[in-house]
């Protein structure tokens, strides 16, 4: 392990957790093996157990940083003078902590009313880790005079021991409030403060990342706000999913407060309110995702309004009670303590994205390249992916185009500059319902109405299956299934690639491809491949969804064309072809097919490194590949696995993906002429975003 950042505010309030958390990610992006601990927990609240950076992490990475040191615990060490005793038992923890990691984040301390001795006790972290520091701070309402003066202060502390400093919280418009900046963006307003702050003209003093505020990273689920004001929950609802931006009191009359009705704002109103309950059950039922309604006073709502309710509560409306007044209660929300829930996946997820593309990628680079061993794990694959296709932006079609996964990822991949997403399906009909999800359609997301453009391709499929009896009247048929309308302009180059199966079976989305795209010169057969994401490092299944039982010719063609697929996208391959025999153990005609066709890749292809046939435990694991097969080159160290048919391939990942809650990316397919990308019917809205990301690395490839 080589180097040890301490992550240290330079004054309260400044999101120090969110900033070290997010670092790991962003060096995860990198491909640097990082490790992350806390050496002494800070709960938000008296009675909280553990720390919560230390369960975010646990939570959304792979990474167990060990249990940090009790508040109580240290405290006690320090007010009896055995402060050395204190820093032997966080050595301890870091050497644990550190194991298998070449750069290791250190969570600072922050100095509260409940714990004094912050400051003094990040100055001796440092010297006992012999850590380089990153200074937190944010930007939020000061001049720049007195950010500097807090930036020299820190910097002076810790005499040349800083490696660089994060701004959080940077709010475009207070800073032009607050010191005459009048620019447009986070770039420029990082660069302004470069400029005027006389703390930077050290060359040694790097920022390394401003973070934009983002009201977003504030909006708690309203199951969080029921805990907080210990809410009598009348009907749960989406409590757990739906999130609050914004909270109104209600008082007025219905006509007057329909402005109000709007989707993320939580209600609040007495409980005698008949007509606002109404109101509110009326617009959840017409679509709009209300963050929830809250009913103050001792009084409970008339049952018989509750029973009148009861459909547009069953959609997912939450609706809670509270014995006290309105305005009581109102006060409450307002101050309530905004910091993450340990088991807010979905913003941690998000807080630690958008530190992690705020912090600059160079100065990871130039810090730690030099020293770092790299991997491909699988952040950094889903970044390397996101990062290619960035670079080139491709048109991919989604068939799909109506679909709520769908239309969230294209939206993602829009705002993102990933893909030039192109949604095929009715406009109103996609508007209506992205106005039902509070989906806020961007002006580059393109929207293609199949009615409007299906008739010019009739002729076209016409020509290209009349060997197989085709007519007009079938062809248009065949053009109202949208999977074989997007492939027909895939065919025609009006869009580089194709992404479907949300919704359709792996069938419809191969079949189409199969019969208009069609392989490519050289290629045998279409085949596919799945892009495992172990906890460490990313493996390549295939074939596991297109060929049921190919040939020793076939299986041969997989390999090769998988192990190219490997190589496109960062992964060096050692190939690995399965079967029930290791080397010769086992004999059988499946065996004897492994064995022709790793011979085959061998003279066709010999720069490809590959071994079988191989069981998968010698494939995979270092300990079995030394009694079994000790001289391969790939036993052991296998990161593309061959699979001899598709009853074993799809097995196999399927058992890997759901006993090991590995995520897997694709199937992609390869060896057509065009990319064209099939999806689980069980995708998440980030399986969709990566697999168009991939879709579009495949066209640039093409190009």
């Amino acid at each position: 392990m080589k180097h040890v950042f301490l992550t240290v505010p330079t004054g309260a309030k400044v999101g120090l957790s969110t900033v070290s958390i997010g670092l790991v990610r962003a060096l995860e992006r990198q491909g640097v093996r990082v490790g992350f601990f806390k050496p002494i927990a800070q709960p938000v609240t008296p009675d909280e157990p553990g720390d919560r950076s230390t369960s975010f992490i646990r939570a959304v990475t792979t990474l167990t940083p060990p249990e940090p040191i009790s508040m109580e615990e240290a405290k006690k060490l320090v007010s009896e003078e055995h402060l050395e005793l204190l820093l032997e038992n966080i050595i301890q923890r870091f050497e644990e902590a550190s194991k298998n990691a070449d750069v290791l984040i250190v969570e600072g301390l922050i100095q509260t009313e409940r714990f004094p001795m912050g400051a003094r006790l990040n100055s001796k972290l440092a010297q006992t880790l012999s850590s380089k520091q990153i200074l937190v701070t944010s930007l939020g309402n000061r001049s720049l005079d007195h950010l500097n003066k807090e930036l020299e202060l820190a910097v002076h502390d810790f005499k040349g021991r800083v490696a660089g400093v994060v701004i959080n919280k940077a709010d475009i418009d207070a800073a032009r409030d607050n010191i005459d900046f009048d620019g447009i963006g986070v770039e420029p307003l990082k660069q302004f403060i470069k400029n005027n702050c006389p703390v930077f003209r050290n060359d040694d003093l790097e920022m390394i990342g401003m973070i934009p505020r983002d009201e977003k990273l504030l909006a708690p689920r309203v199951s969080d706000v029921a805990k907080l004001v210990n809410a009598e929950v009348l009907n749960e609802g989406d409590m757990t999913s739906r999130r609050v931006f914004k909270i109104e009191l209600l008082a007025r009359n219905v006509t007057n407060l329909l402005h109000t009705l709007k989707t993320g704002t939580l209600l609040v109103t007495p409980s005698d309110r008949s007509d606002i309950i109404l109101a509110a059950s009326m617009a959840s039922l017409n679509g709009t995702r209300l963050a929830g309604l809250v009913l103050t006073s001792d009084q409970r709502p008339d049952e018989r309004i509750v029973k009148l309710c009861q459909i547009a509560w069953k959609s997912g409306l939450p609706v809670m009670r509270v014995s006290k007044t309105s305005f009581e209660t109102a006060r409450a929300l307002y101050d309530m303590n905004l910091e993450i829930a340990p088991d807010d996946n979905d913003r941690i997820n998000q807080a630690m994205e958008t530190v992690a593309i705020s912090i600059s990628s160079s100065w990871i680079r130039n810090t730690l390249a030099s020293q770092m061993k790299r991997q491909l794990s699988p952040p950094a694959f889903r970044h390397m992916l996101t990062r290619n296709a960035r670079q080139k932006p491709k048109r991919i079609i989604l068939p799909e185009g109506d679909e709520p996964r769908t239309m969230q990822a294209a939206v993602a991949c829009t705002e993102r500059g990933i893909a030039k997403c192109v949604l095929l399906g009715n406009p109103y009909s996609i508007q209506l319902k992205a106005d039902a999800m509070g989906l806020s359609l961007p002006t580059g997301l393109e929207i293609v109405n199949p009615d409007v453009i299906r008739e010019r391709y009739v002729p076209s499929l016409v020509e290209m299956r009349r060997h197989k009896n085709m007519t007009e009247k079938i062809a248009r048929d065949h053009l109202s299934d949208n999977v074989v309308l997007g492939t027909m302009m895939l065919k025609h180059d009006e869009v580089d690639g194709l992404v479907s199966g949300a919704v359709h079976s792996s069938a419809n989305t191969v079949r189409p491809a199969m019969q208009l795209i069609k392989t490519r010169p050289g290629a045998k057969i279409a085949s596919s491949v799945f892009f495992m994401c172990l906890p460490d490092q990313v493996l390549v299944y295939g074939d596991c969804a297109i060929n049921p039982d190919p040939n020793a010719e076939e299986l041969a063609d997989i390999a090769i064309q998988s192990a190219d697929s490997a190589k496109a996208f960062g992964i060096d391959p050692l190939v690995a072809m399965i079967s029930y025999s290791t080397l010769g153990s086992g004999s059988g005609a499946d065996v004897d097919k492994v064995v022709e066709a790793t011979r085959l890749v061998k003279e066709a292809r010999p720069d490809i490194i590959i071994d079988g046939p191989l069981q998968y435990d010698a494939a995979a694991i270092a300990d079995v590949a030394r009694t079994k097969a000790p001289d391969s080159p790939v036993a052991g160290k296998a990161n593309v696995f061959i699979f001899p048919d598709l009853n074993t391939g799809n097995t196999t990942y399927k058992a890997v993906q759901r006993s090991a809650n590995v995520i897997s990316i694709g199937p992609m397919l390869q060896g057509l002429k065009k990319p064209v990308n099939d999806l689980s019917r069980g995708a998440l809205v980030d399986d969709i975003i990566y697999t168009i990301a991939l879709t579009a690395v495949q066209a640039q490839q093409n190009d």
